[in-house]
């Protein structure tokens, strides 16, 4: 008669491999929150920060102003309507080289890009800007009447600027100079020093 073996785990075997995937679960899974609420954060600043790299070539390319403001309907009128950039932005033709900038879409100009509104857990604070602009030379403009142009952006959630696991700040900072040279500042201390808050 042959003797067959068993296949399977014990009960002993079994409580082990369930103790160490809560234990594996109980530490992961607060570290993937953070991790995820972090993507988000740089996800955004990634966005807003392309948007000064790409209307500053079109700019140049096109040798035409080109324009990035906020708009309360990005995915449908696509208008400058002084809305926060939170509510989402457009990049624009602004105008011809016959007509200068106004820092506002009208119908016959066309929209290069359009971003939709940003995740609800996250802030974008510009003090009060609404636009940029650049000149058909590539470099920074201001657009008379046009109110405060675009130099500082905070972009935060509600864990503010705070060390994150990493090392970097859980927000993030984006300063675009008068030219139009646009920057991101990861660094807790940094942000710190520049007196920008997520409030």
């Amino acid at each position: 008669m042959k003797k067959h073996g068993q296949n399977g785990f014990t009960l002993y075997e079994l409580l082990i491999t369930v103790l160490i995937v809560g234990i594996v679960l109980a530490w992961g899974v607060p570290n993937l929150g953070g991790f995820a609420r972090t993507s988000r954060i740089s996800g955004t600043t990634n966005d807003l920060h392309g948007s000064f790299l790409l209307a500053r070539s079109e700019a140049a390319r096109a040798k035409q102003s080109v324009t990035i403001c906020a708009s309360a309907e990005p995915m449908g009128a696509a208008l400058c309507d002084g809305a926060t950039f939170d509510s989402g932005w457009i990049i624009f033709l602004d105008g011809d080289n016959a007509t200068p900038a106004d820092a506002q879409r009208s119908a016959d100009e066309n929209v290069l890009k359009v971003f939709p509104p940003v995740d609800d857990e996250i802030d974008i604070y510009t003090d009060d800007a609404t636009y940029f602009s650049f000149a058909a030379t590539g470099l920074g403009q201001t657009i008379a009447g046009a109110g405060p142009a675009f130099r500082t952006a905070m972009i935060c959630d509600d864990r503010g600027n705070i060390v994150a696991p990493g090392g970097d700040s859980a927000a993030r900072r984006i300063v675009v100079t008068p030219i139009g040279r646009s920057t991101v500042i990861r660094s807790q201390a940094t942000i710190a020093a520049s007196g920008d808050s997520c409030t």
